[in-house]
């Protein structure tokens, strides 16, 4: 979102013709300058790039993940970019998935060790506890 709003920011006051000479139009008529969060590619926004398994080795992984295809995502940004004003937040954008990844990272570390110290694999055996005996 934080991307579309920027997009916002630098298309809200285009003319007819500076939004035709950018190659900005098909998105204008769907959209007009509105925030309309989507991939590059066009493909809208959807609740499918979150992935959630219940288990926590699988899904700090996946947290990790989604870090770095964000990070990657605002660096090949910054490589096409030269406007300060954009930049600056891109940067700041960007420097926020590293801390995520890294306070990601340190749970992923910490995770095992409060699993079941049996549990060799790293895997949630919380649905697969042996019945108590009565």
């Amino acid at each position: 979102e934080m991307i579309s709003a920027i997009l916002y920011q630098l298309t809200r006051d285009l003319t007819p013709e500076e939004i035709l000479r950018s190659g900005f139009d098909t998105y204008f008529v769907d959209h007009t300058t509105g925030v309309y969060p989507a991939a590059a590619a066009g493909f809208p926004f959807d609740a499918l790039s979150f992935a959630s398994k219940g288990d926590p080795i699988t899904d700090l992984t996946e947290d990790l993940a989604a870090e770095q295809k964000a990070r990657v995502t605002y660096d090949n940004l910054l490589r096409l970019i030269d406007d300060p004003d954009v930049r600056e937040p891109l940067k700041f954008l960007r420097q926020r998935e590293i801390v995520h990844f890294q306070r990601f990272g340190d749970a992923l570390r910490v995770a095992p060790d409060r699993m079941d110290s049996k549990n060799f694999y790293a895997c949630n055996p919380a649905f697969d506890k042996p019945a108590k005996r009565a």
